[in-house]
């Protein structure tokens, strides 16, 4: 008996088909895509196993809980003693991990699932590296000392900024490390962080480093430690061909009695730095192109703005009109919302003990996390892109090793980013 079909019928079954195949390529989707929103890398420097290597651990940011987990394999020998800082390249493929006591800035390519491996190691200009920053063109890496003979923790002399030029990845091969740009004033691969005239002698302390979005102008900031109370400073330096540096008419700037962090918005016309001793955020506006001193700073109108007490770390959104302060001293990250670069407080959030770093997710700018150094974890927070307050991310915080003391982050195209590296 054959079986006859009318016309309801088949629309039926055509439906059914239609809703079977859909649900097919759902499931094979879910197959290929995470919710993986971003890798974030955090940096420990308790030392760990025989060679005495800090660590990284990477974790993973699920886009809709904002919760962290670490990947498979994590955490990962920083391949030197005591890391202190990170960035990544501006194709987010490398992490640049700074280890301090080796005087070293190693290079580790990123798998696609967060990984990291190994592939390069330099040797930093000054003596005992502490910041640096990254753009498409170079590598800006910061030191306490100067590369003198006479410089050293028992003879402490003043800090310095050496340039790296980066050369873009190709293909299967990655963003190189060129060599370090030369000083012909110094005759030597540092620009000093000095004063002049009567002050020339004074050691000065650099704290950080900022690069704008533009890679125009570099900024550092740092402290007079001969004078009492300190007395701060930013170093603003004009990048040219080759990472080659000339420092700005009128610089250094003042900043306050002792500046611990820096950030700058995404257009570049604003720079925010945190006062460690006042637990202020001092605002400058970037002179344009066409002033007679091109990049120099002018603080903004009612700066400096409260922060919390001992401010160490600072955070511009990208994409939304906030900006965040971690106080290292309070346990607390303060919000504040941004008006032609003036801020102004939206609330404080508690995190774990003692917040050393700060940053935002680069794939939404839609997550918050601070790195606590005396709790061993790290906070993570959903960033409201209208308000700018802060909500805890699910079961945060999450443990990492001992003494956390960095953090950096890419984006994953997962479901939830859909960014392409």
């Amino acid at each position: 008996m054959r079986m006859k079909w009318n016309r309801s019928s088949q629309l039926v079954l055509a439906a059914a088909a239609s809703l079977l195949a859909a649900t097919l390529v759902a499931a094979c989707s879910q197959l290929t895509q995470t919710l993986t929103v971003d890798f974030v890398f955090v940096a420990s420097a308790k030392a760990a196993g025989s060679d005495n290597y800090g660590e990284i651990n990477v974790f993973e940011i699920n886009s809709e809980s904002g919760r962290m987990r670490q990947i498979p394999t994590s955490p990962f020998p920083s391949e030197g003693r005591n890391p202190v800082a990170e960035a990544v390249s501006v194709d987010y493929g490398s992490l640049f991990v700074v280890n301090e006591d080796d005087n070293t800035i190693v290079q580790f390519i990123i798998g696609s699932d967060g990984k990291l491996y190994p592939y390069n190691t330099v040797n930093t200009p000054g003596i005992f590296p502490l910041a640096i920053a990254a753009n498409q063109s170079n590598l800006f890496i910061v030191d306490l000392y100067q590369p003198l003979a006479l410089c050293s923790g028992a003879e402490p002399c003043s800090g310095s900024i050496g340039v790296f030029p980066l050369t873009a990845a190709s293909g299967s091969t990655p963003v190189a490390l060129g060599a370090a740009a030369t000083n012909s004033a110094v005759n030597g691969q540092y620009w000093p962080l000095t004063l002049s005239g009567a002050s020339a002698s004074d050691v000065i302390v650099p704290t950080a480093v900022n690069v704008l979005a533009s890679g125009a102008y570099v900024y550092v900031t740092a402290y007079d430690s001969s004078v009492t109370p300190h007395v701060g400073y930013i170093f603003a330096f004009s990048v040219g061909s080759g990472g080659v540096l000339t420092p700005l008419s009128g610089s250094p700037f003042a900043a306050g009695v002792r500046p611990s962090a820096i950030a700058s918005d995404a257009s570049g016309s604003y720079v925010y730095v945190t006062d460690f001793a006042k637990g202020d955020v001092l605002g400058y506006s970037v002179a344009p192109g066409t002033a007679a001193v091109a990049g120099a700073l002018v603080p903004l109108s009612g700066s400096p703005f409260r922060a919390g007490n001992q401010p160490s770390a600072i955070v511009v959104d990208p994409s939304y009109p906030f900006a965040y302060v971690a106080n290292s001293l309070d346990a607390t990250v303060t919000a504040y919302s941004m008006s032609s670069g003036a801020l102004a407080s939206i609330g404080t959030f508690s995190t774990g003990l003692q917040p050393v770093a700060i940053g935002i997710d680069p794939s939404t700018n839609h997550f918050l996390y601070t790195v606590n150094f005396l709790d061993n974890t790290v906070s993570s927070f959903e960033l409201s892109t209208t308000a700018g307050t802060l909500l805890d991310s699910q079961l945060s915080p999450y443990a990492t090793n001992s003494e956390p003391t960095a953090v950096a982050a890419i984006p994953h195209n997962g479901t939830g980013a859909g960014v392409q590296q």
